[in-house]
């Protein structure tokens, strides 16, 4: 297993590339601050993006009747081009807590609804894409408060171009998670090639003071079973080590029961500890003497996350309510990530909302929220899903 220092502690040089140079032309490397950014025609400055002015909104009330808007408020849904629409929510008092963001994948295919109306084409071209992604997230960066996180869903197609876009626009350091999700089950095979089974969500901070509240989920009983092997009246219990590497002069480095810690070892409490722990029965002797503690499985018992989420696949059996708009995301991965980056009463962004899933976790969790979407399939599916709920996939 391989094992790493923080850059800031002193090593040594390597031995052999230490001071070497590249070539025989003596052509050196980029400093080790130098930035990787991507080259393409009509990359547009940073600057010339931000100039991008607010657009005048209309809104439909339920009756039919419009009226012109340029302020965006907490609790709307925008059917307009997302860059214009996002430079006039820069313009706005609101700042997003969140956003959550699951744009074209670069796969050069188009999308119809389970209905087959049109929802979009997803066929821009590499430079164009990533173009067409830059602007929106330099746009999307100024929308966000300072303690706000984005994660943005990708498919392999263009993961690793977005990665080094997001670098850019929000810096390598605010870069938290690369989440693996996977959207099927292994019925996905493929002749020449491996089964493709998740996609990629990039965690990005707005700063290095975002958000955060870890989201857990229960243990399942295969797990419980595994870490917790042992069953007394008590309940289900492990057994764990009651000393530690690192020797000590204290109370832990003095003899228990007549023995001292292993060489190199201490007790991982007091003799005193120890004496309590065993009087409760909660110490296990070996047959050859050797004292371990019992640690039982608590009611609430709770693990975080990791980050390969195996529990949010799309919609794969019949009773799964939806919406039909495809690409639809799964409704509790994105309570996870709402509930993870905001607090109630935060504002939630969400520039390519689809079917509006990402503002349904949001009401339910009791946070504030605007959608975006240029697609009139997407605009239908969105609030007719907010308005009148979904339907089962059958």
């Amino acid at each position: 297993m391989a094992t790493g220092v923080r850059g800031k502690e002193k090593l040594s040089e390597d031995a052999i590339t230490a001071n070497r140079v590249v070539s025989s032309k003596n052509i050196s490397l980029p400093s080790p601050e130098a930035q990787v950014t991507l080259t393409y025609p009509e990359k547009l400055d940073e600057k010339a993006v931000l100039s991008e002015q607010p657009s005048e909104l209309v809104e439909i009330a339920r009756n039919g009747l419009s009226t012109g808007h340029t302020e965006v408020n907490p609790n709307s849904f925008i059917l307009a081009d997302n860059l214009h629409a996002l430079a006039t929510i820069k313009s706005t008092i609101h700042r997003a807590s969140l956003v959550y963001l699951d744009p074209p994948y670069g796969t050069g295919m188009e999308f119809q609804s389970r209905g087959l109306k049109h929802a979009y084409k997803d066929d821009k071209g590499s430079a164009r894409y990533l173009e067409f992604m830059r602007r929106r997230l330099i746009l999307i960066r100024e929308c966000m408060a300072d303690d706000a996180s984005l994660y943005l869903h990708i498919g392999h197609q263009m993961l690793f171009h977005l990665k080094v876009i997001l670098d850019e626009v929000f810096g390598e350091t605010n870069f938290q998670n690369l989440i693996v999700r996977r959207k099927c089950s292994s019925k996905n095979f493929t002749r020449n090639r491996y089964p493709n089974l998740n996609d990629y969500i990039l965690f990005y901070s707005k700063s290095s003071n975002f958000k955060w509240n870890r989201p857990e989920k229960c243990p399942e009983e295969a797990w419980i079973e595994k870490e917790y092997p042992k069953v007394d009246s008590r309940g289900r219990y492990k057994l764990v080590p009651v000393h530690a590497p690192g020797t000590r002069n204290g109370d832990t480095g003095k003899p228990w029961r007549n023995m001292l810690p292993p060489p190199g070892k201490h007790w991982q409490f007091s003799p005193s500890k120890l004496d309590e722990y065993d009087k409760n029965g909660e110490i296990h002797w070996s047959r050859n003497g050797n004292p371990r503690r019992k640690v039982y499985l608590l009611s609430d018992k709770t693990l975080p996350f990791t980050d390969y989420w195996s529990d949010f696949r799309d919609a794969h059996h019949q009773s799964i309510r939806i919406t039909g708009y495809p690409t639809e995301k799964n409704l509790n991965m994105l309570k996870v990530i709402v509930s993870s980056a905001t607090n109630p009463g935060d504002i939630v962004l969400d520039p390519f909302c689809g079917s509006g899933t990402t503002l349904h976790a949001a009401h339910i969790l009791g946070r504030r929220w605007i959608g975006i979407d240029e697609s009139f399939t997407a605009a239908e599916a969105c609030v007719n899903r907010l308005r009148n709920g979904m339907q089962p996939m059958s």
